[in-house]
This record gives structure tokens, C-alpha cells and sequence, in this order.
């Protein structure tokens, strides 16, 4: 696994839109606060030609000029890290014209995103052997922020290879059950945020986890391997594509063994299952050492007294190894920085949750 340079004091961040610019509110006044607050800070910003356009559909601009700014950001002396300017829908259909081979013949630089991103995180772990980071994207390093940004910003520096779960997590209000519909019973919120720019609303919840050691719960665990993962919505588009070489990677691996880290966005509790089954299915989980679960964007969805814990060990508990689930990975807010490719060492007792990086 390649591990690119950390970025510096004073270096070069450069920010590329290859899904959503920012080019709507509150993103676009959260870009620009993001930048002022990088520039404070003794950073250079380069920002691509995307990064405010929406011109695409489902993305910045047209899956060619989006392409070649992520060709321009890799294969150039443009700067020394890259950050992705949002998420979004499409950006899978990027991915034909991105030249793979070039980027893993350049000089590395870390790459870091989330959601719609994990067409980049994924790729260029299975494809280049490069790391990459599963963290937020431009927008949330604006002047106001959660400490999970300080610690994504941390990782990049290489000033922090140890991420921990958070004390409290924000739910957002995707998939409210209307009046009519009976809430699964959950952990109810201390308190009520509404965001002053958006107006939306989200629960505050006490950080909670939950530990299965196949299908039956546990207590604690330990266990390393290799992290790899990222949103369903979009790992599911991959299987049996040409960019799908998830089973050569945990073949490549399986000394080390393997950690998925996967949450999702827009799917249902049906849809996490057939997309866990696609993936088992595909060859994906072999060499698995563990399995890292975060909270789903449509946490209280359910099918009858189906739900997303059903979803997933009905497929991942047959596999015998450690599922956490619930964790601050993903859509629901609060999140930790992932070093997607690296080795990791895993330990988890009660709601402590704890993730050593090891670049090796």
C-alpha cells in the first residue's frame, strides 16, 4: 500500500468537485468560509475549474470535464493534498474517462471525501494500491464546525493516526416516521438542533454501539486488518464492472487480512441486505477479519419489524467475525476520519470504540 505525504504547514490544498459543486447555498458560503479559515491558517488554496458549477447532471459538470479535473489534481504539481468539494449522485459515471494507471504511476497525494466519493476512496485503493481518506468534504471545514473536522484535518497532517468514537450524535431527520407510523424504540435525544441556515432539524443522541461476534452480541472485541470500504449506494454500482477488483485486493491482503467499513445513504432496509448479498456474492468479504457498521442515513427505516440490524447480520452473522454497528462512520453526523488502505487495529468494549492506523 502507497501512502502519500502529509500535508505540510503552509502547503497546497487543492479542492476538485468530480460529484456536487458548490454551487448552491449553504454549501457555496460554506466553501468560502472553508477557505478563508485554510488561508488563516498559513494554507495555500488551489480550487478547480468545478468547484462552484453545476453544470451536470447529478455532478459538477459533465462526466468528461469532471474526469479531467481529477486528472489535472493527480497527475499534476497542482498542490500537495486533495479535497473533494461535496457528494452528490453520479459520479460513477466519471470513471471511464479517469486514467487509473497514470494516477498509480504519479506521485501520490491524499485524497480525501465521502458518500458519492467512495468511486475515488475505493477505487484508488483497489486499482493503484494508494490510501485514501473516508472523511467530510470542503464544506465542513467552514469557520463553525464539529471536532470530527478537526480530527479529519488532523489525520491529513499526519498528527493523528488514532480516531475514537464521539460522545453524542446527530440524527437526522431523513426518514421521520409520520403521525401515523409507530417509531422503532431508540435511545431518545437529549436535545434539538436546528441548523440556522438550513432551518433542519436533528436529534442529539447519546453515542450508543452495538457488538455482535457473529450473530450474538457481545461485549468487547479486538481484532487488525486492512480497511477498505465506503458508501453501499456506491460500492453496489461497481460489482461486476470493470473498475471491480475488490476480491483481487482481499486476495492481494489476505495475510493482513480484511476490514470493511461500509454505511449508506439512500437505501432502505431492503436494499442494505440485497446490496451486503450483491457484495457477498461478488466475492468481496473474502479474508474478512470484522466488519464496521456505520449508522445509516434512514436509521429508523424498517419493513414490519424489519430494521437495519436485521439487514445486515442476516448476511454478515454466517460469516462468524466481529460486526460493529452504529458507528460514527458516514451520512449521520458526526464522523471519524477512516484511512481507507490501511492497516488497522480495532478495539471496542461497551460504547468506546477506539481505531489505531498503521501505515504499513
Amino acid at each position: 500500500m502507497n501512502y502519500p505525504k502529509f500535508l505540510n504547514p503552509g502547503g497546497r490544498i487543492g479542492f476538485i468537485a468530480p460529484s456536487f459543486g458548490c454551487a448552491t447555498e449553504p454549501y457555496r458560503s460554506d466553501l468560502d468560509s472553508a477557505l478563508c479559515e485554510l488561508k488563516k491558517m498559513g494554507y495555500k488554496t488551489v480550487l478547480g475549474p468545478n468547484c462552484y458549477s453545476d453544470d451536470g447532471i447529478g455532478i459538477s459538470n459533465t462526466p468528461k470535464k469532471c474526469a479531467d479535473e481529477v486528472m489535472d489534481f493527480f497527475t499534476n504539481d497542482r498542490s500537495d493534498v486533495i479535497i473533494s468539494c461535496g457528494g452528490g449522485e453520479l459520479m460513477c459515471e466519471i470513471l471511464p474517462f479517469v486514467d487509473f494507471d497514470a494516477i498509480a504511476s504519479s506521485d501520490p497525494k491524499w485524497f480525501m471525501g465521502y458518500s458519492d466519493n467512495t468511486n475515488l476512496t475505493f477505487l484508488l485503493n483497489t486499482l493503484c494500491d494508494r490510501a485514501s481518506i473516508y472523511s467530510v468534504c470542503a464544506s465542513k471545514f467552514a469557520a463553525s464546525h464539529h471536532v470530527c473536522v478537526d480530527d479529519a484535518f488532523d489525520v491529513l497532517c499526519g498528527k493523528k493516526l488514532t480516531v475514537s468514537n464521539y460522545d453524542k450524535w446527530f440524527k437526522d431527520h431523513y426518514d421521520k416516521p409520520s403521525d401515523e407510523e409507530e417509531a422503532p424504540e431508540r435511545p431518545a435525544p437529549l436535545e434539538t438542533y436546528v441548523n440556522e441556515k438550513t432551518g433542519d432539524v436533528y436529534d442529539v443522541c447519546k453515542y450508543r454501539q452495538f457488538l455482535y461476534m457473529g450473530e450474538n452480541a457481545a461485549d468487547s472485541t479486538e481484532f487488525s486488518g486492512r480497511l477498505i470500504g465506503g458508501c453501499m449506494d456506491c460500492l453496489i454500482n461497481l460489482v461486476g464492472t470493470k473498475f471491480d477488483r475488490a476480491a483481487d485486493f482481499s486476495e492481494r491482503y489476505k495475510d493482513d487480512g480484511i476490514i470493511w467499513f461500509l454505511e449508506s445513504c439512500d437505501l432502505n432496509v431492503m436494499s442494505i441486505r440485497r446490496a451486503l448479498w450483491q457484495m457477498e456474492n461478488a466475492g468481496w468479504f473474502r479474508n474478512v477479519r470484522g466488519f464496521l457498521i456505520g449508522r445509516p442515513l434512514r436509521f429508523d427505516d424498517t419493513f414490519g419489524d424489519f430494521d437495519h440490524y436485521d439487514a445486515v447480520l442476516g448476511i454478515l452473522g454466517k460469516l462468524g467475525v466481529p460486526i460493529l454497528m452504529d458507528l460514527d462512520i458516514g451520512h449521520q453526523f458526526p464522523q471519524m476520519p477512516v484511512i481507507s488502505g490501511a492497516y488497522a487495529n480495532v478495539n471496542a468494549s461497551g460504547n468506546s470504540f477506539n481505531m489505531e492506523f498503521v501505515l504499513s
